[in-house]
C-alpha cells in the first residue's frame, strides 16, 4: 500500500466569516478528517487557515472553505500550496 501524499494549504476566506463560527466549524471538520494546522480571524474580517496533512483531506478542507458553517457567506477562497512541515500536532484556532 502506498503512504498518501503529504500536503500543506494556506488559505485565506473572505466573506461574512466571521462571528459565524466559522473558526469553531473549520477546527471540527479539520479534527473529524485528521488534518492538522491552525484557523484565525484577520483584522480585515477575513479568515486565515493553514491546513497539512494527506492531499485528499486538505483538499476536503479546502472545499469546506467554499462554503463554511449555516451562517456564513462566503465571496472568494485564496489558496496557497507551500511546502509540507509536519510542524503541528493538532488543529486549533489561533487568537493572534
Amino acid at each position: 500500500m502506498v503512504p498518501e501524499e503529504k500536503a500543506r494549504a494556506h488559505v485565506l476566506v473572505k466573506g461574512r466569516v466571521q462571528g459565524v463560527l466559522f473558526r469553531a466549524a473549520t477546527r471540527d471538520e479539520a479534527r473529524l478528517r485528521g488534518v492538522r494546522g491552525w484557523v484565525r480571524n484577520r483584522s480585515d474580517g477575513s479568515v486565515e487557515a493553514i491546513f497539512e496533512g494527506e492531499r485528499k483531506k486538505v483538499e476536503e478542507m479546502i472545499e469546506f472553505c467554499h462554503y463554511g458553517p449555516p451562517a456564513a457567506r462566503v465571496s472568494s477562497v485564496e489558496v496557497r500550496w507551500e511546502e509540507y512541515t509536519g510542524e503541528f500536532k493538532d488543529f486549533y484556532i489561533r487568537y493572534r
